[in-house]
């Protein structure tokens, strides 16, 4: 079998327009870095949800740009030919100076993407780093940095106002420059219409079988959620052997469309 080539933000793009859908786990380290790569995941997202799975809180919002980086040096180092993603944390991209700054410290981290949540105030955000090459992963939905305001991890989109605010903020994100977005637990009639609409790659978790692509974070996809397990999660390694082969069992799922199913999504 020939070796696969790395994946790249053009190629990723064009997968909108054909091609199999977008596989993502979040990694923090690089054994688990290289076992996903090996498995053929495409993007390995280094997610500031390290605060709660690896660092124990209860939020990502104690997570620093220093955590990020630290995480993500350790992930390019074993990532192989999949893309390196990772998350600006809470306020480090509050301004445009703090964006930058906060950017550049992960793209020489070894990342090849940047991830923000939100939209509205974001976009010309997105819109300056985009302008100097640095790829931008929009973040709409249930965007984890905002817990507080929410009051919780709650559905977003549900009702007309909130769906069409958010896609509206998809829009202007992708005109801004934005490569991809991460739609998080919204109805999967709304990740849909978003799919259908939008000219960059959707990337779904909790948000239904009509995306572009899937993320989930590496520990739940091993079934090693603590608490309450999201709707939304599969444990890929029951019946498995390895990390790699959950990886593999997980992008065969999402690449013919048999994961997620109905009963990961919301309405």
């Amino acid at each position: 079998m020939s070796e696969r080539k790395p994946v790249t933000v053009p190629a990723l793009r064009a997968r909108k327009s054909g091609g199999p859908r977008i596989t993502m786990l979040t990694a923090y380290d690089a054994s688990m870095a290289a076992a996903l790569s090996a498995g053929g995941v495409d993007c390995l997202l280094v997610g500031d949800s390290l605060g709660m799975v690896v660092q124990g809180s209860s939020s990502t919002v104690p997570v620093t740009v220093a955590d990020i980086a630290y995480h993500t040096r350790a992930v390019a180092r074993a990532a192989g030919p999949a893309l390196v993603i990772a998350d600006l944390p809470y306020l480090s991209y509050a301004t445009l100076p703090q964006a930058l700054d906060s950017a550049q410290q992960l793209m020489q981290a070894g990342a090849q993407m940047v991830k923000l949540e939100g939209g509205g105030w974001t976009t010309p955000i997105v819109a300056a780093l985009a302008e100097r090459d640095v790829p931008v992963c929009a973040h709409l939905g249930l965007t984890p940095q905002s817990v507080h305001k929410f009051g919780g991890f709650r559905v977003q989109g549900r009702d007309a106002a909130a769906a069409e605010r958010i896609r509206v903020e998809g829009l202007a994100l992708a005109e801004a420059g934005a490569e991809m977005v991460v739609l998080e637990c919204v109805p999967s009639a709304l990740a849909r219409q978003l799919t259908a609409e939008l000219p960059i790659p959707t990337i779904g978790i909790g948000a239904g079988p009509d995306c572009d692509g899937q993320v989930l974070v590496c520990y739940d996809f091993l079934g090693m959620s603590s608490g309450v397990r999201p709707r939304f999660v599969k444990n890929f390694l029951s019946g498995l052997d390895s990390v790699q082969a959950a990886a593999a069992a997980y992008c065969a799922a999402v690449r013919d469309g048999s994961f997620p199913g109905p009963e990961h999504g919301y309405a």
